[in-house]
């Protein structure tokens, strides 16, 4: 099973504030546990809100709301993509993660989905699409 973690945004991610060197250290030691366990697949921090933007979509419409957004909370400051035998696999290693904020913060874990997950909807056609442009990706990353 595949899960995207996301730790969650605080006031201090949103105003860009950077982690010191001892955070980024422990932070570079628990990634590194991750991917000598073969879990860490990907893993990135995001600029702050103030520095995106998203599209509202309603029918044929498409709006552009620049950042920042105001519920920092709701926000993502990270991610990972890891792959575990279970959610609760993936939630004993969170609980082994320095906290990656300065204040409280939170994380979450979401599992993706997986091609057999979409059932008949999922065309042998429409699986071989995903195959195709899966396999385009890694090339294009190797």
């Amino acid at each position: 099973m595949r899960f995207m973690v996301m730790v969650k945004a605080t006031k201090d991610s949103e105003s860009g504030v950077m982690p010191t060197e001892q955070e980024f250290a422990a932070m570079g030691a628990f990634n590194e546990e991750l991917v000598k366990a073969g879990v860490m697949e990907a893993g990135e921090g995001l600029h702050p809100s103030s520095r995106g933007a998203r599209v509202a979509f309603s029918g044929k419409d498409r709006r552009v709301i620049d950042g920042p957004f105001s519920e920092t909370k709701e926000l993502v400051a990270g991610f990972w993509i890891w792959k575990c035998a279970s959610l609760q696999e993936a939630i004993e290693w969170v609980k082994k993660c320095p906290n990656p904020m300065r204040t409280d913060s939170e994380i979450e874990i979401r599992q993706i989905f997986s091609a057999e997950d979409f059932g008949d909807a999922l065309t042998p056609e429409l699986r071989e699409q995903e195959e195709r442009l899966r396999k385009e990706m890694e090339s294009r990353a190797g």
